[in-house]
């Protein structure tokens, strides 16, 4: 059994801190900006012996339906359809609101465990909120600091106490848990803002998990997701759309393309997101090529086909432009298809475990130093004062992503324009389409050396 921690309350009350503070990780956006959090996002928390699953969800408060502020209260209603105990948090700072109380009341209607969490209780303000707080009828409230880690203790206590009612709940909640699982593949999604990314992963994983909708840069903050595709575990992260500096003026977002950047760094296949009406503009070969630096494997997703006006043509001119401006990438998996429709996402995920079994494929160096005795004699390496090069050696350091390492009489002498033939060779002759190649010189050592 799993037992599943949901922390709500209105904006700003300090949960995306509480949320930091038990899964001991910086996994959510923390600002001063009320309504930071827009999705509902999850972790592993623990406090003292105790190991659960925590959400964190979009401040509650009232809104039109249809506004964001309202599909933003939806997702965290979805979020306590998971949740088998819910911590309300206060600010006892700024004492008891009239949405407070009305959240209070909705809350109570649904049956579940309430911890009331009152939070930045450090120093004097907070005491006459304390009082307060039993007005609402759920019980003696908790009163804590998530900022500095002050009520853990207490608030230990009080989940325990709740977690004991049930042996089944407490067994899955202490360290004894279920064996350890197949390992996640990790699946970034990465692009410019309002191209289709939140609706994309809502359609993979068949549910309306993430927040999407017609205005730019709804998601905030990157968003795991477990799921599974034909039996494989897969870890989706979805990420707020990268624009270009020049454009980031506020810290918020700075924040935001931090947490993108980090999903990207973290992730072994990221599928970056275009929009087919404007493909690959010079943001997106951007990304592209940031992918390609952090050593990632790489899949084009061209969302939005179904409104391409001349398919023919776009695929040419697609083609086109990933041969001139990507070489480093040659290869690269483009797959077309429709978030909105869901046509195309198996020829995506095909594409997908395709280009993550490149990243980790491992040739022999027999192999290796069969090819690189035939590549120099189709084109051997250039003269340098009067003597030819010599490429004594050659093995694959590592994988994730392919890294070979060259062994050469004098290495800094070997052109760069070499250095991309063997590369490109090597992409064709191995099969090895679209991930980045790492191709390192080294200095061959000479066996006569220490000899009289």
């Amino acid at each position: 059994m799993t037992f599943t921690v949901a922390i709500v309350g209105r904006p700003n009350v300090g949960k995306s801190t509480l949320f930091n503070r038990l899964t001991q990780r910086r996994l959510a956006l923390v600002d001063d900006t009320p309504g930071v959090t827009r999705d509902w996002r999850e972790g592993e928390a623990r406090l003292g012996d105790l190991r659960f699953r925590a959400l964190d969800t979009a401040g509650l408060e009232e809104a039109k339906r249809e506004s964001l502020a309202a599909r933003m209260s939806d997702q965290t209603e979805r979020a306590l359809g998971d949740a088998d105990v819910i911590l309300f948090l206060i600010d006892a700072r700024a004492g008891i609101t009239p949405v407070d109380r009305h959240f209070a009341e909705r809350l109570r209607r649904r049956g579940l465990p309430i911890l009331l969490i009152a939070n930045k209780t450090e120093g004097r303000q907070g005491e006459a909120a304390l009082l307060d707080a039993y007005g609402l009828g759920l019980g003696e409230p908790i009163a804590i600091s998530a900022e500095h880690g002050e009520g853990m203790g207490e608030l230990y206590e009080a989940l325990r106490a709740l977690t004991e009612r049930s042996s089944a709940a407490s067994a899955a909640l202490r360290e004894g848990g279920p064996g350890e699982a197949q390992k996640s593949l990790q699946l970034a999604v990465v692009g410019r803002p309002n191209v289709g990314k939140s609706t994309l992963v809502n359609r993979l994983i068949g549910e309306e998990r993430l927040l999407t909708g017609p205005e730019a840069g709804i998601t905030r903050d990157a968003i795991a997701v477990e799921w599974r595709w034909r039996g494989k575990p897969v870890r989706l992260i979805d990420t707020a759309g990268l624009r270009r500096k020049a454009k980031l003026e506020v810290k918020l977002e700075k924040l935001s393309v931090g947490d993108t950047l980090r999903a990207i760094r973290f992730a072994e296949v990221v599928i970056l997101v275009i929009d087919a009406s404007a493909m690959l503009e010079r943001q997106d070969l951007a990304i592209a090529r940031l992918v390609e630096e952090e050593g990632r494997a790489l899949v084009l997703a061209v969302n939005k086909w179904d409104l391409a006006a001349d398919k023919p043509k776009a695929l040419e001119r697609l083609r086109d432009r990933i041969e001139s401006s990507l070489p480093q990438l040659q290869g690269l998996s483009a797959v077309t298809l429709s978030a909105q429709t869901g046509r195309g996402l198996e020829r995506l995920m095909a594409a997908v475990f395709a280009a993550h079994a490149v990243w980790n494929r491992r040739i022999t160096t027999p192999a290796l130093n069969d090819w690189l005795e035939a590549a120099q004699a189709r084109h051997p390496p250039p003269l340098v004062s009067g003597r030819r090069l010599k490429l004594r050696y050659m093995t694959q350091a590592n994988v994730r992503p392919p890294t070979f390492a060259l062994f050469a009489s004098k290495p800094g002498d070997l052109p760069d324009s070499y250095r991309g033939y063997l590369v490109k060779l090597l992409r064709e002759d191995f099969d090895l389409p679209g991930v980045p190649i790492r191709m390192m010189l080294r200095k061959a050592k000479n066996p006569y050396a220490d000899k009289g």
